[in-house]
């Protein structure tokens, strides 16, 4: 067979059948996501998960987390430690089993865990096979058992190394650099979101997070403790710390229906959003499901069976939907399910349809037994959904103004807007500008083939102090919907988008690097995580980097980003340079916004992402919501340069 047949010939030896460690470390993202700070930080909870599930069993109640100086992870419980006997069938020992065969693991097994957190995850075999290193040390009945492994390898067998009096399972890895090539680095705030979580999901476990690469003042490594006497009631408090309260205290209920456990935990505020949060075994499933569906189904059959009754809506001239009785609430429902089925893209969305019915009965019962005990937190609550259903009515008519004003509909792009040529949305990208002045240098500036700019006027609406048809009424926000292209939900679901009509898949904030610009910013990202959340989760949305500084000394010149940089580059040209502070980006001119912000070979866009909706949604409602003291302290603790007037 010549070469270039052989070359052409598609046969049974083109097909590899790699072994499953071998299948992870060629095709990571399939297990874990991604390799980019999301992938890193999943390990993490692989391993963490495996100790939860002792916990769930019953045979653990805490759990520690260290963050090493060398970015590798030590993760110890108190279980009942992973069995190292023989493996009948492998013919090497269990707790090998457990770190080298994808799929292995008590969880299958129902006789040893009923219920399995983050069972769709994929294991500590996975997490070894994409690490350079990976060291297990098992304390069980009486003695203290080791093994080590090197990219998902075995580098001896399991081996007695002691006696204790302990027991648990000891699992320290470091992430391979010929995997994670963006980072290994791992984010304190990231892994203590997930761990607050986690103990509030789990109550009664104690879970520790100690950073040993940074100190306090005090000497002691950076660190915290984790533990929930009440679970979803504290975790409830504490989402909704930022929050003016509406009734007195948190409605919650914990139990089983149908074979399912189930808890859940609910409080109204004055806001005007609806804070849904879903867990199954511990996932968040920000798709929502059945249990979802359930929870939805119960609030409004009884929320509305109980409005009936109290002849509140006598005088209402039309009908209340779903959305009224949400408006204002923030709950979180958390079932266990001894085999979850997954739906949706990313495998976030529950499917069983027996779960609807448990959760709907368990709600219906809680919120009957507190509306008949505490009438006059009922009485407020149904004037809340009065007036959640009045404004319901008055948007209507606003959002059909911007319904009749989208491109898709015939009523034209705002006036405003400098469109691209390209029609293909894949190619097109649109720049959300501050201020006429820097669109003015933005247009200029920009490729017109597939880069549109659309100025906005000033601060856009703080829509997390704004009723639904202010928010509609508003002019800059009609632009933003007018020009991206999507129509608004309908009336059951006012904030589903139709992304098929995006006109653009890329939409970058672009904002100056000051104080005022990092406003503006953040009031956009507020009305897209409140109102366009299904773009950011798409992946559609960026915020652009302009430097702060041209430092220029002689015919040499380049820009920088931050103090450092600044300071690298004036050491480097001999000092004494002539370094220019940009306070805006109408300082710059056309050329060098291209050069520095806006040309794709050399610019740095931030890809917008949502890793914790619960955390997420904790801030938006601190930094833009109406208390000033936890945003005066968020930003005491996380700004780098702010000067906090007294």
């Amino acid at each position: 067979m010549s070469e270039e047949q052989q070359k052409t010939n598609y046969g049974a030896d083109n097909i590899q059948a790699l072994e499953g460690m071998e299948h992870v470390r060629m095709r990571p993202s399939m297990y874990i996501g991604d390799v980019g700070v999301r992938g890193l930080h999943h390990l993490v909870y692989e391993v963490v998960d495996n100790s939860i599930d002792e916990a769930l069993a019953g045979h653990c109640d805490t759990i520690s987390v260290t963050i090493n100086e060398d970015n590798s992870i030590t993760v110890k419980d108190n279980g009942r430690g992973i069995p190292v006997d023989i493996h009948k069938k492998e013919g090497v020992s269990a707790l090998e089993v457990v770190m080298t065969k994808i799929g292995a693991g008590g969880k299958f097994d129902k006789d040893s865990y009923k219920v399995s957190g983050g069972l769709h995850g994929v294991g500590v075999s996975c997490v070894n096979a994409l690490s350079e290193n990976l060291h297990a040390i098992v304390h069980r009945d009486g003695k203290v058992w080791e093994q080590e492994y090197e990219r998902g390898k075995t580098l001896y067998p399991v081996k007695s190394t002691g006696t204790t009096s302990e027991r648990g399972t000891i699992v320290t890895f470091r992430p391979d650099a010929e995997i994670f090539k963006i980072t290994r680095e791992y984010n304190y705030d990231t892994l203590a979101s997930r761990l607050r979580e986690l103990a509030y999901l789990n109550k009664g476990i104690t879970i520790t997070l100690t950073d040993m690469r940074h100190k306090e003042e005090n000497g002691e490594f950076v660190g915290e403790e984790f533990y929930s006497e009440e679970g979803l009631k504290e975790f409830i408090r504490f989402l909704d710390g930022n929050r003016e309260p509406l009734i007195g205290d948190v409605i919650s209920m914990e139990g089983e229906k149908n074979g399912t456990p189930v808890e859940v935990a609910m409080v109204y505020n004055t806001s005007f959003n609806e804070n849904l949060h879903s867990y199954v075994n511990n996932i968040n499933t920000h798709e929502g499901g059945t249990h979802l569906s359930g929870f939805r189904r119960g609030l409004t059959t009884t929320l509305k069976k109980y409005a009936d009754a109290s002849g509140m809506l006598d005088k209402l001239k039309f009908d209340i939907s779903g959305d009224d009785f949400r408006e204002g609430l923030t709950a979180i429902v958390s079932v266990k399910v001894a085999e979850p089925q997954f739906e949706g893209q990313t495998k976030t969305k529950l499917g069983n349809r027996d779960v609807t019915s448990a959760v709907s009965q368990s709600v219906s019962e809680m919120l009957e037994n507190y509306l008949e005990e505490h009438p006059n937190d009922a009485k407020t609550i149904v004037q809340k959904v009065i007036l959640a259903a009045q404004a319901r009515h008055a948007a209507r008519k606003a959002r059909e103004m911007v319904q009749r004003k989208t491109v898709m509909s015939g009523g034209g792009l705002p006036g405003k807007l400098s469109d691209c040529s390209e029609q293909d949305p894949e190619k097109c990208e649109v720049f959300l500008v501050e201020g006429d002045s820097a669109g003015g240098t933005a247009k200029q500036g920009r490729d017109r083939n597939f880069q549109a700019i659309l100025p906005l006027r000033g601060k856009i609406l703080n829509v997390e102090k704004a009723m639904q048809h202010k928010v509609f009424e508003n002019e800059e926000i009609r632009n933003i919907f007018t020009a991206l292209g999507v129509t608004i939900g309908t009336e059951e679901d006012s904030k589903a988008l139709n992304l098929e009509k995006l006109r653009y898949h890329k939409i970058v904030i672009m904002c100056d690097a000051d104080v005022d610009g990092s406003h503006i910013a953040t009031l956009i990202l507020t009305f897209f995580f409140r109102y366009m959340k299904d773009l950011i989760e798409a992946g559609h949305v960026y915020i652009a980097t302009p430097p702060l500084y041209l430092v220029k000394k002689g015919t040499k010149k380049e820009y920088a980003w931050d103090d450092d940089q600044r300071d690298m580059i004036n050491q480097k040209f001999g000092g004494s340079a002539n370094i220019q502070r940009y306070k805006g980006l109408g300082e710059m001119n056309a050329e060098q916004l291209w050069d520095t912000t806006m040309n794709p070979e050399f610019r740095t866009l931030r890809q917008v992402t949502i890793d914790n909706g619960t955390e997420a949604d904790r801030i938006f409602s601190m930094l833009m919501g109406d208390e000033v003291p936890p945003r005066r302290e968020f930003i005491e603790k996380n700004a780098v340069y702010a000067n906090i007037d007294a």
